[in-house]
């Protein structure tokens, strides 16, 4: 699933490039008030598909650490130990992802982005955060999304540990965005005042990435 060096596979880096400038999956049919339960243009699975940069880096739990820095009163830095001292969530939620696919009742366990951002406290005028990779990935979203009732950093999917291929053993879930946007691998969480547009943003994706309102592209 990897280059030899590493980095994300450049082809596909552009073919999904190239969707976004055609504005491939677009229905021309949005619903901003979330009427229906699958977003316009999706469809259903029951399986979870994988999808990367081509990169699935191998963190153990014992090598695992996150950062928490930028905009903040107490910078952090959390081994798999401290994360697992923090106050445990379960959260049930659909995904719905860019390429199309959505799945529902996904079952979460982990730590509540509410609760770390309570021990960080983001200073005043902090407004965007910007989520890290280990994989080298970024990607951007207002603190308010990232701050949602239903928004954790997650370690278990359906009652097991999640997998590297799903970007164990901590990824973020913000399930109300298009997937691109719950970081797999994570690593860092930056708090920043301003806003600084991740790897898929810059490349033609949205800035936010509403499946309702099928902000697929900007």
């Amino acid at each position: 699933m990897t280059d030899e060096d590493g980095k994300p596979r450049d082809k596909l880096v552009a073919i999904k490039q190239a969707w976004a400038e055609a504005g491939r999956l677009l229905t021309g049919k949005p619903d901003p008030a979330r009427a229906e339960r699958l977003p316009p243009g999706q469809r259903l699975v029951t399986n979870w598909p994988v999808l990367d940069l081509g990169v699935q880096p191998a963190v153990s739990r014992e090598d695992w650490a996150l950062d928490v820095d930028g905009a903040v009163v107490n910078p952090l830095r959390w081994t798999w130990a401290d994360l697992m001292a923090q106050p445990q969530v379960e959260s049930v939620s659909d995904i719905h992802c860019v390429t199309q696919w959505s799945r529902f009742d996904n079952r979460w366990s982990g730590v509540s982005t509410q609760h770390l951002l309570s021990v960080a406290q983001p200073l005043p005028g902090a407004a965007h955060v910007v989520l890290h990779g280990y994989d080298g990935y970024t990607t951007n979203v207002r603190l308010d999304h990232f701050a949602g009732d239903d928004c954790l950093l997650a370690h278990s999917h359906d009652e097991a540990p999640i997998s590297r291929v799903h970007g164990g053993p901590v990824r973020v879930i913000i399930p109300q965005w298009y997937l691109w946007k719950s970081a797999k691998w994570l690593k860092r969480i930056e708090i920043r005042r301003d806003d600084s547009p991740g790897f898929w943003e810059v490349r033609g994706y949205h800035n936010e990435g509403d499946p309702w309102s099928e902000q697929r592209y900007r």
